[in-house]
């Protein structure tokens, strides 16, 4: 990428800024979470963590937004950054966020998890930002590139509707599969140790995710939408969660599905949540890091980014999830050494600019120049 080297570094502010504003966000969100739980909390997630632990990382997380602001003001040419994380740091001190105190919470059908979202927001920044300050495989490329916005909009709206997903797919599959009487084949499965009733749910989902991901590049009308996936040129820990919401929902409702139709135990589909995305985080992101022969048993950034290439002539490959013995089951496998592509992104359609003009768009318009089906450009 030819673009300007605007990382930042160590020593000017801009970091310490930043995390101060990141933290004073959350601790907002979070104080909205203690103050309409049953609106903004996950059932499943409650279980994790307990009031007393929110409460202390509340607490921490209002006085970092206060220290690292007045580093950003103590390093920084440009205040602006310590200045919004004061701001929201007094915000929260305001709404109550030293004083707060978790309750009963009412059962309610569904909620906003608002909790995952911070939650997993915090431990993604935790994991893959200095991964990605340490070890970028695109040195030149900023945390603050010009679409990081509207990758992070997406971010949100993909967290946040988690469960959501989760009902819309569940009641419909057991209205339509519930009459196969799988009894026998559900207790089998919860009989199983809990290691190898990951693996196996791992790998049943990853065998209809990679069905319904060629579907999506197969059909032209909805290679539309999982287009403006393939449409970033900034591949990093963002990059994964630039999905339509018809994509999203799609992909999601085929791999909940035989969760739900096989009578995989709630522990297990709880964990596969987190490590599913933990790992999508992972294979978008901007690292050069070695993962040696495991490159061959799981999926890495090195792996998908092939599948995000520019370069025509490698389209339609890499389309697995976690496991890329399924590509190789199918013909689609496709990674040569340590190579890594030139770049990624879409030559052959372009997309507006923002979250809402990207929703509407492949609704009303081709993407792609000439009015071309993909196929007939690329072959994607």
């Amino acid at each position: 990428m030819k673009s300007e080297n605007n990382r930042m570094r160590i020593g000017e502010g801009r970091i310490s800024g930043a995390i101060s504003i990141f933290l004073g966000v959350s601790s907002l969100a979070s104080i909205l979470c203690f103050k309409f739980p049953e609106q903004f909390t996950t059932p499943e997630f409650r279980e994790v963590y307990t009031a007393a632990m929110a409460e202390n990382l509340i607490l921490g997380g209002i006085i970092s937004t206060f220290l690292f602001a007045l580093l950003s003001i103590l390093l920084a040419k440009n205040k602006k950054y310590a200045v919004v994380g004061v701001v929201l740091g007094a915000l929260s001190v305001l709404l109550g966020g030293m004083t707060v105190e978790g309750r009963a919470v009412e059962k309610t059908n569904w909620s906003l998890g608002l909790d995952w979202l911070i939650l997993d927001l915090l431990v993604m920044v935790l994991i893959f930002v200095p991964i990605e300050l340490v070890f970028p495989k695109n040195k030149l490329q900023s945390k603050f590139h010009p679409e990081w916005k509207t990758d992070l909009i997406y971010f949100g709206i993909s967290h946040l509707a988690i469960q959501l997903f989760g009902v819309l797919t569940k009641k419909p599959a057991v209205a339509f599969f519930g009459w196969m009487n799988l009894d026998g084949v559900q207790q089998w499965v919860n009989d199983l140790p809990f290691v190898i009733e990951l693996f196996i749910a791992l790998v049943v989902t990853d065998l209809f995710q990679y069905a319904a991901h060629r579907i999506f590049h197969s059909h032209y009308f909805l290679w539309r939408f999982h287009s403006i996936h393939h449409s970033t040129e900034n591949m990093d820990w963002l990059a994964g969660s630039r999905t339509h919401f018809i994509d999203i929902f799609f992909t999601r409702s085929m791999s909940y599905l035989p969760l739900y139709i096989l009578g995989f135990s709630t522990l297990t589909f709880n964990v596969y949540i987190v490590f599913i995305a933990i790992h999508a985080v992972f294979i978008h992101a901007n690292t050069r890091l070695n993962f040696g022969l495991l490159k061959y048993v799981i999926t890495t950034p090195q792996y998908h980014h092939w599948h995000h290439c520019k370069e025509p002539e490698h389209y339609g490959n890499n389309f697995a999830v976690v496991f890329p013995f399924i590509d190789k089951l199918f013909g689609t496998y496709y990674l040569p050494g340590n190579e890594w592509p030139e770049g990624t992104g879409l030559v052959d359609a372009s997309f507006p600019k923002g979250f809402m003009k990207q929703f509407t768009y492949p609704f009303i318009k081709n993407p792609f120049k000439n009015d071309l089906l993909p196929e007939e450009k690329s072959g994607r």
